[in-house]
Parts: C-alpha cells; sequence; structure tokens
C-alpha cells in the first residue's frame, strides 16, 4: 500500500467562528490551495481533508471545517458536521482572530478540555491586531499553547508547525500494537484470510495488511491461508505456530481445525484491543445474554464499501445473534463516520474492528455507549461469543481472558 490509511494518521482538527481564517491556515500549513477561500463567511461547508508527513511525526490528516457560529437551518447543519469532526480529533487547532475572544472560543475550549485532545489556540491575523495581555495570561495559567500566526503573509507558520509536534498525543507518538506484544522473534504466525465477494479486488483487507506488516516488523515470520488449507497447512509444519489469526466470519472452522495447544484468534480481536477497549467490548458480549426478541441492536461500520452478498454486518451478524436469542431483533446499520445520535434505545452496539477509524474515534464511541449505560462489543467478539468460542479467542490476551472468566462465573 502506497498510502497511509487514514486510521494511522494523527487527526488534526482546524476549529473556530467564521472568517478567522481556517482554511487560509490550512493552505499555509500545507503549502497547497487545499481549501477555498473567500472574504464571504462560511465558504467552508462540509469538512475538507488534507493528508500529508510532517516529520518527525509521519503521517498526519489536517481537516477543516465550518465556522461554529454559522447560521440558520444550514448553517446548524454545517456546525453539526464540525462537531463530528470532534470525536476522531488526535489535537484541535481553534483559531481566533488576534484581539477577538468570544463565547464560542471558552466553549470549544471547555470540550476539548473534556475530552481530553490537546488543543493549541492560534491567533491568526496577528498583522492586524494581537491578543490581550488578560486572554495571554489567561490561557497561559491554564498551560494551554498558542501561537500567533498570519496566514496571508505567512508568518508564525513555522512556530505552528514546531507546536504541533510538540503538542502530538503520546498514544500516537508510541500507538498501542495490533500483535507485537503477542510474538517473539522467529515465531510463526498463521493468518487465515478467506477470500470473500467483498474482498478488493487483487488486495488483502487492511486489516490483514498491517496485522502482517506488523509480522513482519517483529522478525517473525508469517504464513497465509485460506479457511480451507489450515488443517492441510498445520499438518506439513515441524513445530506449530505461535499464534493463528482468523478472519472472524471463518472462526468455527479456525477453531476446529487449530490444535488445541494453539493459540487463536480474530483480525477483528485484534483490532478491539488495538484501537479501543478490549476488556469494554468482551462486557458488551456478556450483554448478548440479556437481549430479548423485539431489542434494538446498532450495528456500526466504519469502512464505506457497498455491501452485496451475504455481508458480515447486515447479515452474518444479525444472523447469529438472532439465532443466539432465538427471536426477531431489529438492527439498524450505520457507517463511515455516522453515529447514531441517541443510543438509549438501543440494547446493544456492535462495533466492526474500526480499522478506517483512528483510535481516539473508536474510545469516543465507547465513551458515548458508558455514559448512556448502553453496552458496546465488537464483530469479533461478538461472532466468538455467539459461537461458543470466545473463551479460546481470548487466550492469547491474559488480562481479558481473566476479566472473561470471572464475569462468566458470576
Amino acid at each position: 500500500m502506497k498510502n497511509t490509511p487514514k486510521g494511522l494518521r494523527l487527526h488534526i482538527g482546524l476549529f473556530g467562528r467564521r472568517n478567522v481564517g481556517k482554511s487560509s491556515l490550512l493552505n499555509a500549513l500545507t503549502r497547497q490551495q487545499v481549501s477555498i477561500i473567500s472574504e464571504v463567511a462560511g465558504t467552508t461547508t462540509d469538512p475538507v481533508e488534507k493528508p500529508m508527513e510532517l516529520l518527525p511525526l509521519g503521517p498526519v490528516l489536517f481537516i477543516d471545517t465550518a465556522g461554529i457560529d454559522d447560521l440558520g437551518s444550514l448553517g446548524a447543519q454545517r456546525v453539526q458536521r464540525t462537531r463530528q469532526v470532534f470525536d476522531r480529533t488526535d489535537l484541535a487547532i481553534l483559531i481566533t482572530q488576534a484581539g477577538e475572544w468570544t463565547q464560542y472560543e471558552p466553549a470549544m475550549l471547555a470540550e476539548f478540555g473534556q475530552r481530553g485532545i490537546p488543543t493549541i489556540v492560534v491567533y491568526n491575523k496577528s498583522d492586524l491586531a494581537g491578543p490581550s495581555a488578560e486572554l495571554s495570561g489567561r490561557l497561559e495559567q491554564q498551560g494551554i499553547a498558542t501561537v500567533r500566526t498570519s496566514a496571508l503573509l505567512g508568518e508564525g507558520i513555522a512556530d505552528l508547525l514546531a507546536m504541533i509536534i510538540r503538542q502530538a498525543p503520546e498514544d500516537f507518538v508510541h500507538p498501542p500494537t495490533i500483535l507485537g506484544d503477542l510474538i517473539e522473534p522467529g515465531d510463526l504466525v498463521m493468518l487465515v484470510v478467506p477470500i470473500d465477494l467483498e474482498a478488493p479486488k487483487g488486495r488483502l483487507i487492511l486489516p490483514q495488511v498491517q496485522t502482517l506488516r506488523e509480522v513482519l516488523d517483529g522478525d517473525a515470520c508469517g504464513l497465509i491461508v485460506k479457511e480451507r488449507e489450515l488443517s492441510e497447512a498445520l499438518d506439513r509444519l515441524r513445530r506449530p505456530p505461535r499464534l493463528v489469526v482468523t478472519d472472524s466470519q471463518a472462526f468455527l472452522k479456525v477453531a476446529g481445525d487449530t490444535p488445541p495447544g494453539v493459540k487463536m484468534t480474530s483480525f477483528s480481536i485484534l483490532f478491539a484491543r488495538q484501537k479501543g477497549d478490549l476488556a469494554e467490548f468482551v462486557r458488551g458480549a456478556l450483554a448478548i445474554e440479556r437481549l430479548r426478541p423485539g431489542d434494538r441492536i446498532l450495528i456500526s461500520e466504519s469502512c464505506s464499501h457497498h455491501p452485496i452478498g451475504d455481508d458480515i454486518g447486515r447479515i452474518k451478524i444479525p444472523r447469529w445473534l438472532t439465532q443466539y436469542v432465538g427471536g426477531r431483533l431489529h438492527f439498524e446499520v450505520v457507517q463511515g463516520h455516522d453515529f447514531a445520535d441517541d443510543l438509549a434505545d438501543f440494547r446493544l452496539v456492535v462495533q466492526c474492528g474500526g480499522c478506517m477509524h483512528n483510535r481516539r474515534e473508536m474510545l469516543t464511541r465507547i465513551g458515548r455507549c458508558r455514559a448512556a449505560g448502553v453496552p458496546i462489543t465488537n464483530y469479533g467478539v461478538a461472532i466468538a461469543y455467539t459461537l461458543g468460542i470466545l473463551d479460546r479467542a481470548l487466550e492469547p490476551f491474559a488480562a481479558a481472558h481473566e476479566l472473561y472468566r470471572r464475569l462468566r462465573a458470576k
């Protein structure tokens, strides 16, 4: 893959009121005409994304947004799209026109603070006016980083880039591993990769590619087979593999073909741990026991593929859950960055592995479910639970495995 996936990029959101120079600043940061700029307030409507490399951080994604103070019914929709970007922002740049500080800036600072998002306040158009001494002192006292810029003149851009590098969150600089802590150099990892109708033509899907890359980065060996060839491939080995990782759709067959002494899990469960909170997803899977016919389930997919055939989120998981519960359930599917505004009516949320989302967005969704009192699990964990093999699928993860056994014993 030539381009770094969005889910692995540092998401940097540009926020502020209309006409404070968000788009001009993005163009200055990227040295490209990415966003349309105009003296007319409200030029930016939908979020504008620009991926680039920012050394020494590496791959980042700048997101230009509509003004938080937009007006009217259409403006309210623009503001809602802007607020949606909060959910996936790793680092916020709050832009204000130098010399101006309204009700909107403190409100956004407070929300970023509640979400734990590191924030840089940018006084743009500083060639026209500067911030008051009182405001500068107050923000400094709060520990908020500030930079003065003039996007029009190109002033302060280098300072802002340097501040972005300094303020990058630790979990981006040192991200959680997929399976690097589960293997040692020289180990053999078997990846079971079914090829179905929804697999991208000529390519493997992203979780498979990223997992294989971590195997190679760990100086281990990766052997890739389809589910029908797993048993024969295992028979050919002189010693068993350290780990077998399968697509969740082939869980049952792979569990049957993998010897009991060999640890086995799925790509989706690996990503549940790396992108989200595996313990929370295990608790959510146990909530399947409390489901009753007629309950509403939210299925949440990160990617935007067009579903065909026996789709995992729309067909297979609903079928397995319905069979497990023994009665009809009501399913609602959201895709991409969309998520339910009101979670109160759902009895369970089932989130995909989230390979297309960054960790911040996944944790935001988990937090929203927790606040609403609605259990959340993920595709791989839910599938393993309904098939009766979650205990085995969690064996590679000591803490989550112990949690599952403790909760099951209650």
